[in-house]
Order: C-alpha cells, then structure tokens, then sequence
C-alpha cells in the first residue's frame, strides 16, 4: 500500500495518523507529548490489546458489518449467476496472528478448507509476506499468490477451469526497488539488532520490523531508529500495520490494485458477472475492500473481533469463522441449483 501523507495510515483513538505524522513525531521523540502520542500509535496496532468493551458500540458495529456467517444466504444471493473469485489474506485470516512471524503456521484443517475452495473458484492469497514464504506456509499449488501487498504475483502453473484469462501471471511492479530494498534490509538489521524481541522481516519487495515481542519501554527506541534509516530513502514509505512497521517502495500499488490486476488476469476486467469475495484483516486489506466498493461488485469481509472502521461489508471475527465460512461456501456451490 502507498502511503501518501494526505491518507490516513495508522488507527489512533478518534482517527489515523498520517505518515507526515508520524515521521514528525519519531523527530521529535524527546519531546513527552510527541513520545506519548506515538506510544498510543504502537499500542493501537494491536487489536488483540485489552481495552474496555462497549457493548453498544460493538452491536452497532456488527449491525453496519454483519457477519458473513449469518448473512451467508444474503451473499450467495447475490452471487446467482456470476463466477465467485476468492481472495484472502494470510495473518490474521488463515493463520493466527502470533508472536513469532515465522511461526504464522496455517492448520492442517484450514489448507484442506482452502484447498477445496481453490477446486471450486479462483484462489489467491494476498499477503504483506514475501510469495515464497506465504506458498511455503500454505503448500498449494493450484492457488494465485500476491506477496508483498501484492508487488509479487505469481498463477499456478495449471490454470483453473473457471477462468478466462491468462493463467500463469506474473507481476512484479517494484523489480527496480530490489537493491534498495535490500540494502535498508541490512542497516534496518544492524540498527534494531540491540532491541531484544525486534525481528526485521525480508519481504522481497518490502520489509517489516517487528515489535510485537519488544518491551514497551523500548518501542520508542525501536520507532527512531527505524526513521534515522527510511528518511535516508525518499523512494521508500514507512506506515504501521499490527505491532509492525512497514517500509516499502512509494509506488502506487496495493492490495486494491493485485485484486484488479488479478480480475484482468483471469479474463474479468470488464465482466458483470464475476463477484469477487474479498477476506482480510489487516488495515492494508481496506485498499481492496474499497476498490470493491467501486467497481460496485463482489463483498469485503474483514476479520476482527473489535470494532473498526472499514470499507468491508461483512465481518468474521477470527480464522476460524473464516475456515467455516470457505467450507460452507464449497459445500453451497456443490448442491446449488445450475442455471441455464
């Protein structure tokens, strides 16, 4: 996702805050207020954080954002006639969000529920990790994979039978940024490597530092040495998802421009009759869930069990209401009516 500083990036009690902000704030660290100001940033990058439940908010919410589960005939409704297309994002919606990004292990039980998904419709994950990483979590071949927010795409090498396009896509919008990419690598390493609990993430395309296992007390810490080597690199954006700082290449490409490229790929750029069914998580996910809205077609389902303000139309509050909700979408398309 590209972050201009117009746009908001980061949730923060009563709004976002935008990278102009919080690159503002990371220059002024020993200031107590700028310090308070981006400790509330970090701290809201975790939904799973204890907080006071509001009851009222949450049934509001969930009135605005019902869940897919409930309103499951509602969706399949709208689907009579047009090809259903499923994207889905990896943390957080098929694995677990855990403390060690290296073990975002997916469930035996899960592959099989994606797997028979990707037998039924077109299939991609759509995830901030690297391609590579996200089809060694995942081991199946016959799905679409985008990696990187979607600045590495990649098609099976056997095309699905429901498709129109071009099968084995490849995209990698960002190819130019690799040696930059690769270079912040290495000095983002060196800097951080002194914070116990930080862990710098190669994504090809992007880097993710993690502070999830980092003492709070030392985040502050972690957030300006983080700046001191991304301001040496204006072609390169810094933005903040869930306990984790993104550095990525300022191109405009996101999540919300891989669904389209995606759609075109498989022959449905055009089309009415595709309904694209969008599942994620993560505050990156909303570039697809708005592109959704639109082009006025297919539904978004973010995943969260907190309140949040989204461009999806549904929810579910954890993977595995999304394991059920993909099982009774196979289980639906094997005994719905055919239509002439």
């Amino acid at each position: 996702m590209v972050i201009s500083e117009a746009k908001p990036a980061i949730p923060v009690a009563g709004g976002y805050l935008t990278r102009k902000k919080l690159l503002k704030n990371l220059e002024t660290i020993g200031n107590g207020a700028m310090i308070n100001a981006l400790l509330d940033s970090m701290r809201a990058s975790s939904p799973t954080r204890g907080g006071p439940y509001d009851a009222q908010d949450h049934n509001s919410w969930i009135v605005r954002h019902p869940s897919a589960l409930t309103e499951f005939e509602e969706i399949t409704s709208a689907s009579k006639g047009k090809q259903i297309v499923v994207f889905l994002d990896y943390d957080g919606t098929l694995s677990p969000i855990v403390n060690d990004p290296d073990r975002a292990f997916i469930t035996n039980e899960m592959r099989e529920a994606v797997k028979n998904v990707a037998e039924n419709f077109p299939t991609a994950i759509v995830s901030g990790r690297c391609r590579t990483k996200v089809y060694n979590f995942v081991r199946l071949s016959e799905l679409y994979y985008a990696g990187s927010h979607g600045m590495d795409i990649k098609g099976p090498s056997k095309g699905h039978r429901q498709t129109k396009g071009n099968q084995t896509v490849m995209c990698q919008p960002a190819r130019e940024f690799l040696p930059m990419i690769d270079e912040v690598y290495k000095a983002l390493v060196e800097k951080v490597r002194y914070i116990p609990g930080s862990k710098v993430e190669h994504n090809k395309f992007c880097l993710s530092v993690h502070y999830r296992c980092v003492e709070e007390k030392r985040w502050c810490e972690l957030a300006d040495q983080v700046k001191r080597v991304v301001k040496n690199y204006p072609l390169l954006r810094l933005s903040q998802g869930r306990k984790v700082f993104e550095i990525r290449p300022t191109i405009k490409w996101d999540k919300g421009n891989a669904l389209e490229f995606l759609l075109e790929s498989l022959g449905y750029a055009e089309s009415d009759d595709v309904f694209p069914v969008y599942i994620g998580d993560d505050r990156t996910d909303e570039d697809a869930f708005k592109v959704l809205r639109v082009r006025e077609q297919g539904i978004g389902i973010l995943v969260s069990k907190a309140p949040k303000e989204t461009n999806a139309t549904y929810s579910l509050q954890e993977p595995s209401e999304v394991m059920h909700f993909l099982k009774r979408l196979v289980e639906w398309n094997k005994t719905k009516p055919l239509i002439n």
